[in-house]
């Protein structure tokens, strides 16, 4: 008797006990694993997201308005994210608004593609996504967003949204479009 395995349940499973062991060293007071390693970025090295952090937090944008707060990871193929569900992000009931869910996985996404690619802009051109699971009011998610595909344009993402006890809320598949910065022309008007 031949057995199938469905890979996106294998790959799924592994992210959510990853997820779960991340929260259990949290709460059990240990230092953050993540951030106890030397975080660089080359083309084999860390997810380290630094530098977008300092962009997004010139101004004011959807990241910082709903709380998020982007970590980075010692893989290149993982980015992090936490948010504080508070009246930010909550909906009138006292629970996660599915839309910062969404938003939180798009922003988590976006920042690994900008991390990867530096010098280019990143932006979302799909954001599907289940929720599973209603988060209250006080609780923290954290969002691990996994690289499935790098190319040149196109970057899609795995993005699972775990509360602070490991129960998996989101999962959402995010595809970022990567292009170059357009540069602006200098206005010869006037000049003769």
């Amino acid at each position: 008797m031949q057995t199938r395995v469905n890979i996106n349940y294998v790959f799924s499973l592994a992210f959510a006990l990853n997820a779960l062991a991340f929260s259990l060293f949290l709460q059990a007071g240990i230092a953050n694993p993540l951030q106890q390693r030397e975080v660089v970025n080359s083309e084999f090295g860390t997810m380290n997201v630094e530098s977008i952090k300092e962009i997004i937090e010139r101004q004011p944008n959807l990241s910082t308005a709903l709380g998020m707060e982007f970590i980075s990871t010692p893989d290149d193929d993982l980015c992090m994210a936490t948010m504080k569900v508070d009246e930010r992000n909550r909906q009138p009931f006292g629970f996660l608004s599915g839309g910062a869910s969404l938003a939180l996985a798009e922003n988590v996404a976006g920042v690994g593609s900008s991390a990867l690619c530096p010098g280019k802009i990143c932006v979302g051109i799909s954001v599907s996504g289940s929720h599973v699971k209603a988060v209250a009011e006080g609780d923290t998610v954290t969002a691990l967003a996994h690289l499935v595909q790098k190319g040149r344009t196109l970057h899609v993402w795995n993005v699972e949204i775990t509360d602070s006890s490991g129960d998996i809320i989101s999962v959402v598949h995010v595809t970022n479009y990567v292009v170059n910065p357009k540069v602006k022309e200098k206005s010869n008007k006037g000049v003769k």
